[in-house]
């Protein structure tokens, strides 16, 4: 038996170095000071902005409204009054109040009197009246003091008929929008958790290659095992981030009842978080199989920024694929974005959203399933080849082997 065949039948099976691999970066990033920190910066951060929504919402309640100046002849404004009363219930209508006609001369003071808050002055006459205040202020309040003035100038109440409210549980239109708001963010929310947790894999894998440790299991196992067991333990690295992000967030959400308020998918709710995992965990696997190639071409850590910056970019575009395609659902735009491996899973959570079918999602997961595996390879086969080829001369390397370095290397994995 040749040397060549004894190291072929020496290395362990694809899918159990696999998993060898993936359970030693697991166990050896899970225990970390640094995994902890980690998971701790989102939560920190999440109680940041949690406590600014609170203040701004509090500030926001108990600013006063921009209010109305009247400042016309008296019993002008005395008829503008009474038709904003009678009109106030029917329609929205801004905050009046009365000044002195004599104070529209001055219009710079009224609008800049810290005390009263004031939007804007309504001066003039019933028949032509004149709205003086900024641009965006006096377009909003145009139409509602055309309709009082005119309401004001009648010759008596206008007699308006009592309107029958006729409440629905939901219609098409309302459901459409609720669907698209829920596909919006779970688009954005599958984004920004593959941007958070992807770039792991990359800084690992460099990590590993300047300490030659990536070379001595590259030795033992396949280069497949090696990138395949990454990739599975950088991924449940992320559902443990993501389990106790989420265990926070719905603790947060129960306690403030927004689950009741948030809007349900096409496909309901049990399936829809089903999907989300898998589709989080396709967008991982294929991004994590493009760092893991761009890390073997990084020679530093440092270079990692430079190298990630194109996959960084196309991450971006495929964001704002999925998210322009999920606005049309069956254009050629959505097909294509749905063909595409790396838009695939956003497309496909974004119809999971808005379309109650469940058989297109087995033939997605299959087909990015087959993206996974191939980007995989192609990722192994460009490390051996820019990477286990640039070391020492091949005979340098027979050296090695033939004093051990096989079985030193399997010592490392099992380890």
């Amino acid at each position: 038996m040749t040397p060549a065949n004894s190291r072929a039948k020496a290395r362990l099976p694809l899918a159990r170095a696999a998993f060898v691999i993936a359970r030693r970066d697991f166990t050896a990033i899970l225990f970390s000071k640094s995994f902890l920190f980690f998971l701790l910066g989102p939560l920190f951060f999440l109680a940041i902005g949690g406590v600014a929504g609170l203040l701004s919402s509090q500030a926001a309640r108990s600013a006063d409204n921009p209010r109305l100046a009247v400042a016309m002849a008296p019993a002008d404004s005395a008829a503008f009054a009474a038709a904003h009363a009678r009109l106030a219930d029917l329609v929205d209508l801004p905050d009046i109040e009365t000044v002195e006609a004599g104070m529209a001369d001055d219009v710079g003071a009224l609008l800049g009197d810290t005390d009263q808050n004031f939007g804007a002055v309504l001066s003039g006459s019933l028949a032509a009246p004149r709205l003086s205040g900024t641009q965006d202020r006096i377009e909003r309040w145009r139409g509602p003091v055309a309709l009082v003035a005119a309401e004001a100038g009648s010759a008596g109440p206008a007699d308006y008929p009592q309107v029958s409210l006729v409440p629905t549980a939901t219609s098409v239109a309302q459901e459409r929008s609720a669907n698209a708001a829920t596909a919006t963010a779970a688009v954005t929310l599958l984004f920004l958790l593959s941007m958070l947790l992807a770039g792991m894999v990359m800084s690992n894998l460099v990590e590993e290659k300047a300490n030659k440790i990536i070379e001595i299991l590259a030795a033992a196992v396949p280069m497949d095992a090696v990138f395949f067991g990454k990739l599975f333990a950088m991924l449940a690295l992320s559902f443990v981030g993501i389990a106790v992000w989420g265990g926070v967030g719905g603790a947060i959400a129960l306690a403030g009842n927004l689950l009741e308020q948030m809007p349900a998918p096409a496909i309901g709710w049990p399936a829809f978080a089903v999907l989300f995992l898998v589709y989080f965990a396709m967008a991982y696997l294929l991004i994590g199989s493009i760092f893991l190639a761009i890390g073997s071409m990084a020679p530093t850590v440092r270079d990692v920024q430079t190298l990630s910056m194109p996959a960084t970019i196309l991450q971006l575009l495929v964001f704002f694929l999925a998210s322009y395609a999920m606005t049309d659902p069956g254009s050629p735009v959505e097909l294509f974005a749905i063909v595409f491996p790396l838009s695939s899973p956003y497309a496909m959570i974004a119809r999971a959203a808005q379309e109650p079918a469940l058989w297109p999602h087995a033939l997605a997961i299959f087909w990015q399933i087959a993206a996974v595996a191939l980007f995989v390879r192609l990722g192994a086969r460009l490390f051996r080849k820019r990477v286990m080829k640039s070391g020492p001369a091949q005979a340098s390397k027979r050296r090695f082997w033939n004093r051990g370095g096989a079985a030193r290397a399997n010592e490392v994995v099992d380890s």
